[in-house]
């Protein structure tokens, strides 16, 4: 299993971003996919999840009216667009195979901040 997370950046609040994931190593197609989380020093936070076809989306209470989540399965790859980004996004965000995060990449760094 291999996640690759790419999109971060530094974002002013109110703004937007939208990471991607490639994944390789296993049948993308057949499994939910989800996104996590992280600030220093503290757990794992589940964030959203999609159904293998993509018709079935979650999303944490946090995530909820601000965040879309989508894949390409012909791509191989989950997306997150985050919209009104706010300071308390501040967080590395990854993709993973399931809420805790398991497999998950390295991460791509979210920085909201004026």
């Amino acid at each position: 299993v291999q996640l690759l997370e790419s999109g971060g950046g530094l974002v002013q609040p109110g703004g937007s971003l939208r990471l991607s994931c490639a994944a390789s190593g296993f049948s993308f197609s057949s499994v939910n996919m989800n996104w996590v989380r992280q600030a220093p020093g503290k757990d794992i936070e589940w964030v959203s999840s999609i159904s293998p076809p993509g018709s079935l989306k979650y999303y944490s209470n946090s995530a909820m009216g601000r965040f879309t989540v989508s894949k390409d399965n012909a791509k191989k790859a989950p997306y997150l667009q985050m919209n009104t980004l706010k300071t308390e996004d501040n967080e590395i965000y990854c993709c993973a195979l399931d809420r805790n995060g398991r497999g998950r990449g390295q991460g791509t760094q979210v920085t909201v901040s004026s």
